[in-house]
């Protein structure tokens, strides 16, 4: 057998097995993710009050919802938008006569009340801080990349539904690494399931 015929035989195998790949289809049913960008305890934002330098510029939500922001005391906060907070702390400066005509701008620099679950075969199971630009790969990601024993052609998506519900579909991260398939955007609240590989 010369050295030529097993290179091409090689090849050939090669070839062969790259097209033999297959990758479950893209599911239709998924919702489309939904940003969600209001605030909850353990968020993080800053304040920013034009001509003010002194006055803090970080809270962080406290359990009951709330910060303290100077000069108006306890704001509720919860389930408001970084715009509403802006606004809620505008009136407020202007009711206690603070300031006149108050500009503030409100900027979130971490989301920790909103989190998605990534378990089953990788390297770090548990919850990761949830962000609007959080997709799939990144997520799999923070959770350490999959274990030997994963089926990464096989990943469970499982994310809840506008209606109360909820819906999992099947996804392979190898088409999307490989560049087959887009990444998936995620939303607050969905869970990533990497089953094990069947031998």
């Amino acid at each position: 057998m010369t050295r030529s015929f097993v290179a091409s035989l090689a090849l050939s195998l090669l070839v062969g097995g790259t097209a033999c790949t297959s990758y479950p289809p893209l599911p239709t049913n998924l919702p489309r993710a939904l940003p969600s960008t209001t605030v909850g305890p353990g968020d993080v934002f800053e304040v920013h009050v034009m001509g003010e330098p002194n006055l803090p510029k970080e809270y962080r939500v406290n359990p009951d919802g709330s910060i303290d922001f100077p000069y108006v005391a306890r704001l509720t906060v919860s389930n408001l938008e970084p715009q509403d907070i802006a606004s809620l702390i505008r009136r407020k400066l202007q009711e206690g006569k603070i300031l006149v005509e108050p500009q503030v701008s409100v900027s979130v620099k971490q989301y920790n009340s909103k989190k998605v679950a990534v378990i089953g075969q990788v390297t770090k199971p548990g919850s990761i801080n949830y962000s609007d630009s959080l997709r799939l790969v990144d997520a799999l990601s923070q959770a350490g990349w999959f274990t030997p024993l994963s089926a990464s052609n096989r990943v469970l998506l499982t994310r809840l539904t506008k209606d109360g519900g909820s819906i999992t579909v099947e996804l392979s991260v190898d088409a999307i690494t490989d560049g087959k398939r887009p990444d998936i955007p995620l939303q607050a609240g969905d869970t990533i399931k990497v089953p094990e590989r069947v031998f």
